[in-house]
């Protein structure tokens, strides 16, 4: 019999998320609660704990009396967290200047070494993986917990677009212009750390709307493959 624990919610949130933020479920699908349940192992109680929880955190819609859907990929919506994204991000830079600890500094130089201004094998998930370590290690310094707190559900929301406008990225561009915000925060240059990155996270709406129509692509030629394969 399962215990309604919140490690149970924990779980199915974690798991339900992953595939939100993939959209593993179409974009506007209905989702069909007897169907994850069965799929996820569990009872509908979690479930819609779960639910509810993405609903109230924007990544999943509900319509009263029809149920829960996937979120529209809506270049506005995306466009506008991207404008929020950047607000805190510059925020929060400002803070670090006053606060960052210069070991929390060289730390965070030191990663960029490792990782590199090269791609290599990586994919762009992986990619994405470590630029957000590096944004929130950077925020992290600014000894805000709510910032990073919404920094966090800012990028699931809009990584997906993020995976498909990595591809078209210049890795070597985007490490010096990392190296470059962080060695301002070390010399404590307000203005040299908010000019670099505001031209680093800011997208136009045009920008945006093309990664949209390239990841609505995506979505459904996988659906093609898998129904063809």
């Amino acid at each position: 019999m399962e215990i309604n624990s919140d490690s149970v919610v924990d779980r199915v949130y974690e798991q339900l998320k992953a595939m939100a933020v993939s959209y593993e479920f179409k974009p506007g699908e209905r989702l069909n609660e007897g169907d994850i349940a069965k799929r996820l192992g569990v009872s509908r109680t979690p479930l819609r704990e779960a639910l509810n929880r993405l609903n109230t955190e924007g990544f999943l819609r509900f319509t009263p009396g029809k149920g829960f859907f996937c979120r529209e990929l809506d270049a506005h919506e995306i466009f506008d967290l991207y404008e929020l994204r950047k607000s805190i991000e510059l925020a929060s830079a400002r803070l670090a200047i006053r606060r960052a600890k210069d070991s929390d500094i060289d730390a965070l130089l030191a990663f960029l070494d490792a990782t590199g201004p090269d791609p290599g094998e990586r994919s762009a998930i992986e990619l994405v993986e470590l630029d957000e370590a590096f944004h929130e290690r950077l925020m992290a310094m600014s000894n805000n917990a709510e910032m990073l707190r919404v920094l966090r559900n800012v990028n699931a929301r809009i990584r997906f677009v993020r995976w498909i406008d990595m591809d078209r990225l210049n890795r070597s561009n985007t490490q010096a212009e990392h190296r470059a915000a962080l060695l301002a925060v070390k010399a404590r240059d307000e203005a040299a750390c908010v000019s670099v990155l505001e031209k680093h996270i800011d997208r136009r709406l045009d920008q945006i709307t093309s990664a949209i129509k390239e990841g609505y692509a995506q979505i459904y030629m996988a659906t093609a493959r898998a129904v063809t394969g």
